[in-house]
C-alpha cells in the first residue's frame, strides 16, 4: 500500500512563490513518475507537472511552463514543485500523485494567490 502526503500550500500574494512537497511511503514497486494536478471547485482536475522517476525529465502544462519547476529526490521518494510568479489563476487545490502500476493520490493542499 502506498501513502502519499503532499504539503506546502498556503496563501501568497501575486508574484510570490511557494514550494510544494510530495512524500511517498509504503510498499510499492517501480515508480514511473510523480507529479501534480490541480482542481478548482466545479471544474475538472487538470494536469500541472510531472517528472519521470528514472531520468528526471520534467513535463509541464502550458499554463505553468517557465514559472513552475518540478524536481525529485529519489532517496527520499519525494517530489517538489517550485512555483514562481504565481497569479490568482493558480489558486486551486493541488494534488500530488505517484504513478506505478496504479495512480496513487495525496490528500491535496490548498494554494491561494491573492492580495
Amino acid at each position: 500500500q502506498v501513502q502519499i502526503v503532499d504539503s506546502g500550500g498556503g496563501l501568497v500574494q501575486p508574484g510570490g512563490s511557494l514550494t510544494l512537497s510530495c512524500v511517498a511511503s509504503g510498499q510499492f514497486d517501480n515508480i514511473y513518475s510523480m507529479g501534480w494536478y490541480r482542481q478548482i471547485p466545479g471544474k475538472e482536475r487538470e494536469f500541472v507537472a510531472a517528472i519521470s522517476w528514472q531520468r528526471g525529465n520534467g513535463h509541464y502544462a502550458d499554463s505553468v511552463r517557465g514559472r513552475f519547476t518540478i524536481s525529485r529526490d529519489t532517496a527520499k521518494i519525494t517530489a517538489y514543485l517550485q512555483m514562481n510568479s504565481l497569479t490568482p489563476e493558480d489558486t486551486a487545490v493541488y494534488y500530488c500523485y505517484l504513478q506505478n502500476t496504479d495512480r496513487n493520490w495525496g490528500q491535496g493542499t490548498q494554494v491561494t494567490v491573492s492580495s
